[in-house]
């Protein structure tokens, strides 16, 4: 889920030059994404221990201590990658879909909305290789068989061939779309009820707890589709299963439990809580240093 806030400056006034503004964007983007992975990983790396084996929150931090520090940022260079160049393509897919479907189309805004955030969403796929070595490198089943990055990159290549990195394709397209849609909408919304604040704390504050608490709902909603993704993708070779294949042995592995499919929900709703405040207060002010 790639998604920015527009915030106080008026887009259309920034637009005498699209090549300008594309710049601008970018590096707003870029240095959000940044400040947000480097703080959160450890605790993304902490939720995906629980997505995949299934383990209490103390157990899966056991694992990642046991390692040590070396390993603590192991992996940390795919989502960087991944989440610097998504936001920029995100916020510009969306803004440049929903203006002409509106403005040209005639059609309503809230349809409007969703089939740009959408389309953001499918553009954002392309990434995925990305997301599929970043989960191979944060399971310790692969600390040995791949190096970094790029070792996985193109071990996986050699091996298995191009196809392979984009296994659990389907889960992500599934995520992406519908939560883009969810949290563009729920975002605008907030943003033209919620009061402007006098103060710029009061007003960085509101932006802050705005955008964490819909990303913090919408990841928790999502949470199921991320722990297929996560197992489909925890694989190297073989048979390519679908999500109800994938359903059925996560259910059934983890004591034909629902509740069990939602371990490390809580820590994942507390990462996108901050994540995603993280992202709207750093966006905010980048855009202040750019514009």
């Amino acid at each position: 889920m790639a998604v920015v806030r527009a915030g106080t400056v008026d887009l259309d006034d920034a637009r005498g030059s699209s090549g300008v503004m594309c710049w601008r964007e970018f590096a707003c983007g870029w240095g959000a994404a940044f400040v947000n992975i480097t703080v959160t990983y450890p605790i993304y790396k902490t939720i995906f221990r629980q997505m995949l084996h299934g383990v209490h929150l103390n157990q899966a931090f056991g694992q990642i201590r046991s390692e040590g520090i070396t390993y603590l940022y192991r992996g940390i260079f795919p989502p960087l990658a991944q989440k610097t160049i998504s936001l920029s393509l995100m916020f510009g897919v969306y803004d440049g879909t929903k203006r002409p479907l509106v403005d040209y189309f005639g059609m309503n805004e809230y349809a409007a909305k969703s089939v740009a955030a959408i389309a953001a969403g499918s553009v954002e796929a392309v990434l995925m290789p990305f997301e599929r070595v970043q989960t191979l490198l944060a399971d310790a089943t692969y600390h040995q068989k791949y190096e970094n990055t790029h070792h996985a990159f193109r071990l996986i290549l050699i091996e298995q061939g191009f196809k392979e990195l984009y296994r659990g394709l389907v889960p992500i397209l599934w995520r992406n779309g519908p939560s883009n849609a969810m949290f563009f909408i729920m975002r605008e919304e907030a943003d033209e009820r919620l009061p402007k604040r006098s103060t710029v704390i009061a007003q960085r504050t509101q932006e802050f707890l705005s955008g964490a608490c819909i990303g913090g709902f919408i990841s928790s909603v999502f949470y199921p589709i991320n722990v297929l993704k996560v197992t489909m993708q925890s694989r190297i070779g073989g048979p390519y299963d679908s999500m109800w294949t994938a359903l059925r042995q996560v259910y059934n592995e983890r004591d034909r439990k629902l509740r069990n499919v939602y371990k490390g929900v809580s820590m994942n709703c507390t990462r996108a809580f901050f994540s995603w405040g993280i992202v709207n207060s750093a966006y905010e002010q980048l855009k202040k240093v750019f514009y």
